[in-house]
């Protein structure tokens, strides 16, 4: 292959690398407008949300709650997570070990050029943020690394 063809093949890789097919409104029960969300959401909940962006590590006061109930969706309060299974990764974001089955739908993103399984919410397609192999090995050994601004908590009355 010639040093031509090899720039053509990389510039392919990197431009596909970045494509998710993470929010395809329509495979969501949930659908609105750009302008709609931009509308019920915070500029943080919508970058991430909507534009799979990520919130600074440390930044949610979620992160460390640790009150019963339950962590729905910020955007149509599908329930997503228990509190039962949130544990502290350290990582600075709420992780937890399972997800509620049925709620979180999940696709492969390559925004950092590897794999990774991204979350999102299964009604909206709100970005919920990643699930990984390192977490407690006495439960699931999943870590749900999951932006708080995506995630409003409702308390166990």
């Amino acid at each position: 292959m010639n040093h031509k063809n090899l720039i053509l093949v990389i510039v392919f890789v990197l431009l596909n690398a970045c494509k998710t097919e993470a929010q395809k409104e329509e495979s969501f029960k949930i659908q609105k407008t750009d302008a709609e969300w931009k509308a019920e959401l915070t500029d943080l909940q919508y970058y991430v949300l909507r534009k799979q962006g990520t919130e600074r590590a440390f930044s949610s006061p979620l992160d460390k709650n640790y009150s019963p109930g339950t962590y729905v969706c910020a955007a149509c309060s599908t329930p997503l997570f228990k509190s039962e299974h949130k544990f502290n990764s350290g990582s600075g974001w709420p992780s937890f070990d399972r997800e509620i089955e049925g709620n979180v739908a999940f696709s492969v993103d390559y925004n950092i050029g590897v794999a990774r399984t991204e979350e999102h919410c299964a009604t909206c397609g709100g970005h919920l943020g990643h699930v990984f192999n390192d977490g407690p090995r006495k439960t699931t050994g999943k870590r749900h690394c999951i932006n708080g601004a995506a995630l409003k908590f409702i308390p166990k009355k």
